[in-house]
């Protein structure tokens, strides 16, 4: 029996070494993966950590703080990544391919837990105390009791209901008008629609108040724009227009709707025009009227788009209270959730009531965000 050669092991000796050299370098790249993404979350961490406890501090200069803010949260964020980058350009390809994802997603992984994670917890936490002191559902229970509360609660759902189903048949209707007018006439009618679009909230809420505007007799003339039609032209008396309950809500809406009508016109008429014209002329030839090539072909072609804007609005609405904060202050029953928040957190120090209206608002929002994330995606797999 004649013994096998030597020089037939090796190359399985060699296969063995690679794999283990492989396996080790695995293990390695791993092993500073997992240091990289940890460390460099914790520093980040202590660095904002640090930051915010000297900007609290009262007693220090103002342009100072100011200094500190503008270094640390754009000329540090920017030596951070600069340097991390440095460091893993000095490292050989494969490993620096491994290790660069979990060094940069670690100051993204801090800013998520420092301005969203944390928050929404101790705001969470907060909803179950009534100073110190935890009292678990009773701010709910209050929430849902008081009839101030109840008002406020009434009022947004109204507002959800409302604001939504009018901007987006309103800027439906427009985005089909627009579309059978030439391009410069489309050009000049979407640019005057969507205008609004650039105005903030607070600033649309003041426009409306010259609007709206009513002075008692004996308090100067009437400057209102609505006030001079009723009076001036139709010859009745002023009229306090945001103190007329519930209509009150309804002038107020349609400030929103103003706002948002322009936005869902932007995005249905882009819609509209993907929609193949082949299918529009095969209507057409079928003899469908222009009615029924809409409600037939356009509509059903772009549904999921009128979903998405929609719960866009839905979301805008629920947060809203600039608008409820400038007209009238949430007074004379016009009052809703978010604004109502903002009254018990910031002005009345109820941190209990107002942190539990959060946790209600996040809560009617959450459904929202997994319908529009469900038909975003289906958009994106039809493509």
């Amino acid at each position: 029996m004649t013994t096998p050669p030597i020089l037939d092991q090796e190359p399985a000796d060699q296969r063995r070494f690679g794999d283990e050299a492989d396996e080790a370098r695995g293990i390695g790249v791993a092993a500073l993966r997992f240091g990289a993404a940890l460390v460099v979350p914790i520093l980040s961490f202590v660095a904002l950590w640090l930051t915010f406890e000297f900007l609290r501090n009262t007693e220090a200069n103002r342009l100072i703080v100011v200094t500190v803010a503008v270094l640390v949260g754009v000329v540090g964020v920017w030596l951070l990544y600069w340097g991390m980058d440095l460091v893993i350009n000095q490292l050989p390809d494969h490993v620096a391919a491994g290790i660069r994802p979990a060094v940069f997603v670690g100051p993204a992984i801090v800013v998520l837990s420092v301005y969203l994670v944390y928050p929404a917890i101790n705001t969470f936490l907060i909803s179950f105390k009534e100073g110190d002191d935890f009292v678990w559902f009773k701010n709910y229970g209050t929430i849902f009791t008081n009839s101030s509360y109840l008002v406020s609660i009434r009022n947004s759902i109204l507002w959800v209901i409302v604001v939504p189903a009018v901007a987006v048949a309103v800027g439906l209707a427009f985005s089909v008008l627009a579309d059978k007018l030439g391009k410069r006439s489309e050009s000049i009618a979407k640019s005057l629609i969507f205008l609004p679009m650039a105005i903030s909230f607070v600033g649309a809420s003041i426009v409306w108040r010259f609007i709206y505007s009513f002075r008692p007799p004996g308090f100067g003339e009437q400057i209102g724009l609505l006030n001079g039609i009723w009076s001036g032209l139709l010859g009745n008396e002023p009229i306090a227009w945001l103190l007329q309950e519930p209509w009150n809500n309804l002038y107020l809406m349609i400030i929103l709707i103003w706002l948002q009508t322009g936005f869902a016109m932007v995005i249905l008429s882009s819609a509209i025009k993907a929609v193949p014209d082949d299918l529009l002329e095969a209507a057409r030839i079928d003899g469908a009227t222009e009615w029924q090539v809409f409600w037939r072909v356009v509509f059903p072609s772009i549904s999921s788009t009128i979903v998405v804007v929609t719960t866009t609005i839905v979301i805008t609405v629920w947060k809203v209270f600039d608008i409820v904060w400038v007209m009238t202050g949430g007074k004379f029953g016009t009052s809703v959730i978010a604004e109502r928040m903002i009254t018990e957190f910031f002005l009345f120090r109820n941190a209990g009531i107002g942190a539990a209206l959060a946790v209600i608002l996040f809560i009617a929002v959450i459904p929202i965000m997994i319908i529009n994330v469900r038909k975003f995606r289906q958009q994106e797999a039809a493509r």
